[in-house]
Formats: structure tokens, sequence, C-alpha cells
């Protein structure tokens, strides 16, 4: 699950890359995602965009962190992370 996502984030880092227009909602959920999953399962730093300026990513970004906590709790319950 968490490969599918990583990949999702990756292939928007490189859109923003290559100077398409990105959907700053979309980066910034998934960037948040990201980074509450990956605090949450204590798994590693996460370099993300940071646009915090733009209201679309902050808020985004909010519920992302929130739904990647989430996340990462229902995979312990599970049994998919210790």
């Amino acid at each position: 699950m968490i490969s599918l996502r990583l990949l999702s984030f990756v292939g928007a880092a490189l859109v923003a890359a290559c100077g398409e227009s990105v959907d700053q909602a979309d980066v910034g959920y998934d960037d948040g995602y990201a980074v509450g999953y990956n605090t949450a399962c204590e798994i590693r730093t996460t370099l993300i965009s940071g646009n915090f300026e733009n209201v679309e990513y902050a808020s985004a970004y909010a519920r992302g962190q929130t739904d990647g906590i989430i996340a990462c709790n229902e995979d312990r319950r599970a049994g998919q992370r210790r």
C-alpha cells in the first residue's frame, strides 16, 4: 500500500520538476500523508515540497497528514508494522 503512495509522490515531484502545472492540493496531500505515515510508523525523515504559503497545499497537507497517521495505525493493528 505504501509503495503505491510513494510512487504517486515521486511522480508528482517529477512532474513539478519538469515545470508542468501541478495541483498544489495533490502535492500537499501526498506530502502530508507521507510525513504522517512515516512519522507515526517511525520509518524515516521525509522530504517534502513545503509550499505552506499556498493555502490549497497547506490545507491538503493537514488532511494528508491525518490520513497518513490513521493508515499507519491501521497497518499496525493489521500486523503490517511494529
